[in-house]
């Protein structure tokens, strides 16, 4: 017996009653069919459905929800014996997103594929984001048109129409269609954006959609693939957002319209700033090295620097001293180090010996070696003490 596909009569629906035709164990859960159900089975790249199963004994997690030879199989937390009145109940706020994000692809990926010739050729909804892939290159002005009229579309509001046409009437219809199609043939249209063979649910109206944001356009294979937002979704995503882009206009005093010109002459100034700090380093290391020249091996500590710099400093004083230059930065017992010998004799076997005595980690060769080191001041001083610097 065929499962009654409540989900299909009417979307909307949130609560409905059915019988237990069968329960059978699977693994650490239980498939039960029902027979009529209001829950989604997951295909055609949209989610299956969640919620619960209430029985007289209590409430029943639906985990998750296939198809299988016409039956509709849920996957639940505990077993209903066969026979028993459920009424299942959707978690509708699952329900209804899949739905506003299943929509607005359609929306625009009509729009696209009318305006440029692409099909669709891959739809998920995931978890975070709509991901599409088609078989065309778009550029991402184009892109943006599409976003543009798709919300035009979602704004004119116009009513969804789900139609099963004859053979006939099916044959001389233009639609979207991945594959080609046996049997009852489902076709979903929204009005001057869209019309599509397609088993999901969807909203009653173009405007329950409420938004359309394409997030992002990249290369996938021969066409592009499309990251996108609708509905609630898209609201929380740039809320989000709006909330950091004004964080950051008040941390830099403007608008937050603002934050991107006003990020760009940060970045000049912290460049300037960089360059300047150079400059003090090479003659603070130039004067440093000079105080080293001809002493041979060395042992330096100093306060923590970039490792760029760190290693600039080990090599001039490297060059002065005439022998191994070992120069740590950091403090307590957090150290990081650069090891240099002028000669450029293998280094890699003092190396080895102070990352085992020191808990380091780092390596190098041919008189260079950079790492760190968990380890205070002293044991430092011992290490090298004891190794003859």
């Amino acid at each position: 017996m065929e499962t009654q596909k409540l989900y299909y009569e009417d979307p909307f629906l949130r609560e409905f009653s059915a019988a237990v035709l069968s329960c059978e164990a699977a693994g650490e859960s239980w498939k039960i069919v029902l027979d009529r159900t209001a829950f989604y089975p997951e295909g055609g790249g949209q989610p299956a459905d969640h919620g619960v199963l209430r029985t007289s004994a209590g409430e029943v997690p639906v985990t998750d929800v296939h198809e299988k030879n016409g039956q509709i199989l849920h996957t639940c937390a505990a077993p209903i014996a066969a026979g028993e009145a459920v009424t299942g109940v959707l978690d509708w706020a699952r329900r209804f997103d899949h739905m506003q994000q299943h929509s607005g692809e359609h929306i625009i990926s009509g729009i696209l594929c009318r305006l440029y010739r692409c099909d669709n050729v891959g739809f998920h909804l995931g978890a975070e984001a709509v991901v599409i892939d088609y078989n065309a290159e778009l550029t991402w002005e184009q892109v943006l048109e599409a976003e543009r009229l798709a919300n035009e579309a979602v704004w004119a509001d116009r009513e969804v129409e789900i139609t099963y046409p004859s053979p006939e009437a099916l044959a001389a219809l233009e639609y979207r269609s991945k594959k080609e199609l046996a049997g009852r043939v489902r076709i979903v249209e929204f009005p001057e954006a869209d019309r599509c063979a397609c088993c999901g649910t969807h909203v009653a109206s173009a405007g329950q959609v409420g938004l359309v944001k394409v997030l992002s356009c990249q290369k996938f294979r021969e066409g592009v693939r499309l990251e996108i937002l609708c509905g609630a979704r898209a609201l929380g995503y740039f809320g989000g957002i709006y909330g950091q882009v004004r964080a950051i206009g008040r941390r830099l005093s403007v608008k937050p319209l603002e934050t991107a010109a006003a990020a760009e002459r940060l970045e000049t100034e912290l460049t300037a700033a960089k360059a300047r700090i150079a400059e003090l380093e090479q003659t603070a290391f130039a004067a440093i090295a000079a105080e080293q020249a001809g002493r041979g091996d060395v042992l330096l500590f100093q306060s923590p620097m970039r490792p760029d710099s760190l290693r600039r400093l080990a090599d001039a004083v490297g060059r002065s001293c005439g022998g191994l230059a070992a120069v740590f930065s950091g403090e307590g017992e957090s150290w990081s180090y650069a090891l240099v010998r002028a000669d450029g004799a293998d280094i890699s076997p003092l190396v080895k010996a102070l990352n085992q005595a020191l808990r380091g980690r780092g390596g190098g060769r041919k008189g260079f070696a950079q790492g760190s080191v968990r380890a205070a001041q002293g044991e430092i001083q011992g290490f090298f003490e004891k190794g003859g610097l």
